[in-house]
């Protein structure tokens, strides 16, 4: 057993937002065990995570072997298992570090404990997991979530229900983004098959933003210190071959980076009320800018310990929707980056394709527009057309199945929402219900829910341009 002791203050987070306590492994080890111990409370939070003598500096593709956050005091990673969060196998000897991540830290700073104990019984080195490469060969709209977690993070729920309740929401897909860890794929990589397929993801969590790193299966440097390193991170992401998406830029967490080269932008997360009109406006300033991202949306569900029944706060709330010529992960993947879908409030929400001069969503154009945008399941409610100026056309849906017509000239790019009308009183009603006996949440009050208009649908932009 080894133990180590230091105080903690405001001026080692100043410096560094992680703090290193090195300890050294003999040869032999096939198990060890760290625990962490400080005074936990609302103003003293400390993440927990371990690197291998592999690992350098900021960034490093080597060495990382865990990460639970602020959601577990102790870990153990040995050749065969580990805590959910860490990853098993070989243990090199030599200088490991426990990753301390300072949160936050009071004004009198902390005392942190830490003690490291070995065990050298022997033992198999187990393999990493593989990749399986499901196919379903059917063109078609599909439906998943982009954004969600297990225990892998701090969620405490399992990748078995999970799964459960992916498929209780009849989901295609689906990609588990626990925090600054990769090893849900010890699950998720055997268990993705043809009728549900699992997109690799990460979220990348730091104190001044969250990003989902999509089809990546090497673990990404997550300890970002600079405003520059969002260019990093892209970097590293685009580097693999990946995608790299802001998440909820709004309240509480907004993007505070650089914003970097990103491939996606999470516009919608969690129920509307969520704010999320904060991160629509923040797409449609970007898109009026000039630069093209796909908007997607996920729910950010933290899987509890038991399956929870459909409801307004649940997984798939909202429900990105692609059209892929097949169902498979390349081609998930390829329809976020190209923009070909919408984001809707639920798996059984409103349909919204926008076709443009004949071409879909994600598509540039060229001349004068004329456009049609097929909605279902949105009767009374009202269709929006917007360009880089803001509104340029509503229009109310007359029908269940329904098509609305714009031909002009827009502005940069063309793309519409369908906003609440006739179904706005029960969507707040449920929302209430939700929270029923307890208080608003996200700082909500009611005069926000009172004037805020409720999306229900919001498609991807066609791009435009003079002919």
């Amino acid at each position: 057993m080894q133990e180590f002791s230091v105080r903690i203050t405001r001026q080692h987070q100043a410096a560094d937002p992680y703090f290193y306590m090195p300890f050294e492994v003999p040869d032999g080890v096939t198990r060890i065990d760290a625990t962490l111990s400080y005074p936990k409370a609302e103003d003293c939070i400390i993440d927990l995570g371990a690197l291998d003598p592999r690992a350098t500096d900021y960034p490093t593709s080597q060495g990382f072997r865990g990460w639970s956050g602020g959601a577990r005091d102790r870990f153990f990673i040995a050749t065969d298992d580990a805590t959910p969060g860490y990853i098993h196998g070989q243990i090199p000897p030599g200088r490991w570090k426990v990753m301390l991540g300072l949160y936050k830290i009071p004004d009198d700073g902390a005392d942190i404990r830490v003690m490291v104990d070995f065990d050298k019984s022997p033992r198999p080195i187990a393999p990493q997991p593989e990749r399986t490469f499901p196919v379903r060969r059917q063109a078609g709209w599909y439906r998943g979530d982009l954004h969600c977690h297990t225990f892998h993070s701090d969620a405490a729920g399992s990748p078995e229900l999970l799964h459960a309740a992916a498929k209780q929401a009849g989901l295609d897909f689906l990609a588990v983004a626990d925090h600054n860890t990769i090893t849900q794929r010890r699950y998720f990589h055997p268990h993705s098959s043809a009728d549900l397929v699992f997109v690799r993801a990460m979220e990348i969590t730091t104190a001044v933003g969250h990003a989902n790193v999509f089809g990546v299966d090497d673990w990404i440097d997550f300890r970002m210190t600079k405003p520059e390193h969002a260019h990093t991170l892209a970097r590293l992401v685009h580097e693999s071959d990946g995608l790299i998406s802001v998440n909820h830029d709004k309240p509480t967490i907004p993007w505070d980076y650089d914003l970097p080269e990103i491939d996606c932008m999470e516009v919608w997360q969690s129920h509307w009320l969520a704010w999320n009109w904060v991160s629509l406006e923040r797409y449609q300033q970007r898109l009026a800018s000039g630069l093209k991202i796909s908007a997607i949306g996920g729910s950010d569900f933290h899987q509890p310990a038991r399956l929870m029944p459909e409801g307004p706060l649940v997984l798939a709330r909202p429900t990105t929707v692609l059209y892929l010529n097949e169902l498979s992960e390349d081609a998930v993947l390829g329809a976020m980056k190209s923009g070909h879908g919408y984001v809707t409030e639920s798996p059984t929400g409103p349909h919204l394709e926008l076709v443009a001069n004949g071409q879909p969503m994600g598509s540039t154009v060229a001349g004068p527009v004329a456009a049609e945008a097929l909605v279902r399941g949105a009767v009374g409610d009202r269709l929006l057309w917007l360009d880089a100026s803001g509104i340029v056309s509503e229009q109310v849906i007359e029908a269940d199945d329904w098509t609305g017509h714009y031909a002009g000239s827009p502005d940069r790019f063309l793309r519409t929402e369908i906003v609440a009308v006739a179904s706005s009183e029960t969507i707040v009603a449920e929302f209430r219900d939700a929270f029923a006996g307890k208080s608003l949440p996200w700082q909500l009050s009611e005069e926000d829910i009172a004037r805020q208009t409720i999306r229900r649908a919001i498609s991807n932009p066609i791009y435009c341009r003079a002919g």
